[in-house]
Order: structure tokens, then C-alpha cells, then sequence
């Protein structure tokens, strides 16, 4: 017989616990289909649960000093420090990712919650002065209340952390609804908050389907502001019913992110930035680069360079550091990725890969071989988002040539140039459609600090990360204080 896998509960109320007659569900490691977890499937009245308790603990929470706050989340961060090795292979077996990005996401996290911890000793508001006299004019930052996190399986641990450390920080409480092929990432997360103090109902974490629990928490009138990520036809139906109660959405959606190679760009770099951009997670990032603008002149070159890169990179263990790429998440991520490359077959030239790998480990896993296709800027694959380790490769004549493609489709989350002009980067800079410009750098690699979204069918106009990160979470509320011991009229008085 199999070994029985450990069973997870649902965090409400500042404990963990299985409803009565729960259903459940099985995380899967994507390297071999081995189950690794078993996790409550949440019902509406485990929702209502959650949220109940989210909203009585909201008045003592947010009266508490945000530097207190601060306080907390730095106990969190230490606490996932030390447990960062543990952790990262926890996302390397539920997620698929190689083991040095799965301790990234990690490390990511960490970053993240010490920089917001800082944001409690912060949290700007601005002081205006008064077209009156003897009336002082400021603003403060007030959080907002109930807020739902819904979160993708691709940065585990880290977009979880984005969401609940800003909203945290800013005072609200949080209920927290994690990708279920990644549940115990997000479970390890909740772990760290928890052993860090926080307070009965501030945080909370529930399990399950997004077409149940997701929509009771969108729907919930008592949640005032939902944070999203994920595919643009979910994120579409949560702004919709989000907008039924008139609360505030924030959608991170997806990309469709090109990197610009110029004629003058210095290729090696170039060649190690794309590998990674497209290749990274398997392609599974929502900045990942899936497309690749060649200018004509260096077309075949490059081509060439990265077909011979790609004969020394490694499919495999993810676990093993030494490979370059492991399985994608899903067997539903598996599916929809081999019917994009049948697509791209009958539209456009299969360069390299193109099928699922068999054998040995390969067997055991969800395991795609490395893609790429030359192809003519339109085609669907070169237009709709795949996520997944397959790079359309795009032929240009010219600056103005290459910007026309990367601009020319539905999502702007990120993009990027190799070229040794700065005056075409600063050129690129202003001309590209997109929340993310790199120079000389991949489509990937966004740091804590910066914020962090994009245009177009990417977002609703959000931005997650850096000081940004609190105005997703604030209500800016405008103070008048008239110390003149007399009415005074705005606009009427004049003196």
C-alpha cells in the first residue's frame, strides 16, 4: 500500500482544523505524480468562517502602531530564514521549479516581508499648504478592512507574501486563498505569520476550488478589497463581481513579454538572458520571455547560438542542481502547453523541441522539451499567452520594426533591449508598452523594492512591490484642520 499523506486543516480564528465531513484534495510533485499533501476543500460556510473572524479582528489590529506591525513581520521574515533550505524544497516538489528558484521564491519572500516591515515606520501621506489662513492641510493612509488574497501556484510562496505582508503592514486583515496545486507552499507560509504572533483572525487560510471559495470571498460584502493573480479570464470574472460590490479589484494578468535584440547587441549576454527569460521555471512566469525580436542581421547568428546553448541544457530532477529546467506545474499546464505546440506547427517553423520527453524520469513527470519557433509576428502563438517553456522567435529589420511587434499585442507586463546605443534604450524606454522595461537584461528578474505590474490586458492599473504596494491596500483620507477660531469658506473667502 502507499503511504498515507499528512492531512492540512483550514487557519481560522488563529487555529488550525478540519470541518466536520470535509472533502479533500491531494497536492501532486509535477516531477513524478506522487502525492505530497492533503488539503480541505473549503466550502462557502468555511468562508463565511474566515471572514467573520477577519472582520472582528479588524478594529484591534488596526489600531495597533504600524511599527508594531513592522515588529511581527520580522519575527516572520527571520522565521522563514531559517527555514529557507526546508522551504524551497517544499516549492521545488509541489511547484516543479529547479531547486535555485525555488530557493529564490524563498529568499524573495523574505526580502519582501523585511522591506514592508520597514513600510510601518513609513507609510507617507503629504502636507499641502492651505489657500486660508491659520488651516493646516495633510493627508493620512487608513487601511481598508477585510481583504481576500487569491494566489497563483507559479511563485508559491512569494506572491502570497506580496499580498499578505503589504496588507498587513497597512493594517488590515487578510483572508488568504492559495492556488490549490500549491497549498502547502502557501501553508508554510501561514506557518511563519503564525508562529510569529500574529493575532487570532488577522491572517487566515482557506483551501480549495477558486469557482467556490473564490467567488464567496469576491462576493462577500464584508471583504472591501480583493487582490488577484492570475489568467485574464478569471481575473476579468473576479473584477466583475468585485465591481457588483463596489469594492476595490487589483489584477496582476498575464504577458505576453518580448526581449529586443538589436544589431549591435553583445550576443553572449544576450544569449544567457533569453536561455533564462525563456526557459527559467519552464517558461512559467508571468514576466517569462515568449517571444524573441531578432533584427535581421544578427537573425541567423543568434539562432544558431541558442539552438547550440540549448544541446548543454538540462530537463530533469529539479531537485538535481545541476539541471536548467524541471517539469511544468500541472498536468493541466502539460495539456495546454502540447496543444500550443500543435498549433505552432501548423502555422509556423518548429525550430527545436516541440514534444513531451519520454523516458527514464521522464516517465514520471510532466516534462516538456525546450521550444522554440520561427514564425511571423500574428500567429496565435506569437500573440496569446502559453506560459510555458516555448519561445517564438520573430524576425525585424529595424528599431522602429521591432518596437511595432513588441507593442502589438494584448498584454504589457514586461519587456527588454540588448543594444549598446543608449539612445536607443532610453528611446526604448519611452516607446515600449509595458509596466517593465529592462536594458541589457531579460523580461525577468523584478526586485522588492520597485513596483512591480503592467498595462493593457496585464492589470487593471495596480501595481504590487515597492512603496506601491501600500496604496493597494489604503484608503487616503484628506485632513482640513482650521486653527483660525472663526468660519472660513474655501474659494469664497478672500483676504
Amino acid at each position: 500500500m502507499a503511504s498515507q499523506v499528512e492531512e492540512f486543516g483550514l487557519f481560522i480564528d488563529g487555529k488550525w482544523g478540519t470541518p466536520t465531513g470535509a472533502k479533500r484534495f491531494e497536492t501532486i510533485n509535477p516531477a513524478t505524480r506522487e502525492p505530497i499533501a492533503s488539503f480541505v476543500a473549503a466550502t462557502v460556510a468555511d468562508v463565511d468562517r474566515a471572514v467573520a473572524a477577519a472582520q472582528a479582528a479588524f478594529p484591534a489590529w488596526r489600531s495597533t502602531p504600524a511599527p508594531k506591525r513592522g515588529d511581527l513581520l520580522l519575527t516572520a521574515a527571520r522565521l522563514l530564514k531559517e527555514r529557507k533550505a526546508q522551504v524551497g524544497r517544499i516549492v521545488t516538489r509541489e511547484m516543479g521549479k529547479v531547486i535555485g528558484e525555488g530557493l529564490g521564491d524563498v529568499q524573495e519572500s523574505i526580502d519582501f516581508i523585511e522591506y514592508m516591515a520597514g513600510e510601518g515606520r513609513r507609510m507617507f501621506g503629504e502636507t499641502v499648504p492651505s489657500e486660508l489662513r491659520r488651516k493646516f492641510c495633510l493627508t493620512v493612509r487608513q487601511p481598508k478592512g477585510v481583504i481576500a488574497c487569491i494566489t497563483p501556484w507559479n511563485f508559491p510562496t512569494a506572491i502570497p507574501n506580496w499580498k499578505i505582508a503589504a496588507a498587513l503592514i497597512s493594517g488590515n486583515t487578510v483572508v488568504l486563498k492559495p492556488a490549490s496545486n500549491t497549498a502547502l507552499c502557501a501553508r508554510e507560509v501561514i506557518r511563519v505569520y503564525e508562529e510569529a504572533g500574529v493575532p487570532p483572525g488577522v491572517l487566515n487560510f482557506v483551501t480549495g476550488s477558486g469557482a467556490v471559495i473564490g467567488k464567496a470571498l469576491v462576493e462577500d460584502p464584508r471583504v472591501r478589497a480583493v487582490s488577484f493573480t492570475g489568467g485574464v479570464d478569471a481575473g476579468r470574472d473576479v473584477y466583475v463581481r468585485g465591481a457588483q460590490g463596489l469594492k476595490m479589484v487589483h489584477l496582476e494578468l498575464g504577458g505576453k513579454n518580448p526581449v529586443i535584440l538589436m544589431e549591435d547587441a553583445d550576443l553572449p549576454l544576450a544569449l544567457e538572458g533569453v536561455l533564462f527569460g525563456a526557459f527559467g521555471t519552464s517558461g512559467q512566469r508571468c514576466t517569462a520571455t515568449s517571444r524573441l525580436i531578432l533584427h535581421e542581421k544578427v537573425y541567423d547568428e543568434f539562432l544558431g547560438m541558442l539552438t547550440d546553448r540549448l544541446d548543454r541544457f538540462t530537463v530533469g530532477d529539479p531537485l538535481d542542481p545541476k539541471t536548467g529546467m524541471g517539469p511544468v506545474a500541472s498536468a493541466d499546464q502539460e495539456k495546454k502547453i502540447l496543444e500550443y505546440i500543435e498549433v505552432g506547427k501548423k502555422e509556423a517553423k518548429l525550430h527545436r523541441g516541440g514534444e513531451k520527453l519520454t523516458g527514464g524520469v521522464y516517465d514520471r513527470g510532466y516534462f516538456l522539451a525546450p521550444t522554440i519557433f520561427e514564425t511571423q509576428h500574428g500567429t496565435r502563438i506569437s500573440q496569446e499567452e502559453i506560459f510555458g517553456p516555448v519561445l517564438s522567435v520573430i524576425r525585424v529589420k529595424d528599431y522602429d520594426d521591432g518596437v511595432r511587434v513588441a507593442n502589438d499585442v494584448a498584454y504589457g507586463l514586461s519587456s527588454s533591449i540588448y543594444t549598446r546605443d543608449v539612445n536607443r534604450a532610453f528611446r526604448a524606454i519611452e516607446d515600449l508598452e509595458a509596466g517593465i522595461t529592462y536594458i541589457n537584461a531579460p523580461t525577468i528578474g523584478a526586485e522588492v523594492q520597485l513596483p512591480f505590474g503592467g498595462v493593457k490586458n496585464t492589470g487593471n492599473g495596480g501595481r504590487e512591490a515597492g512603496t506601491a504596494a501600500i496604496e493597494e491596500f489604503t484608503e487616503v483620507k484628506t485632513v482640513f484642520v482650521d486653527f483660525s477660531a472663526k468660519l472660513q469658506k474655501a474659494q469664497i473667502d478672500a483676504e
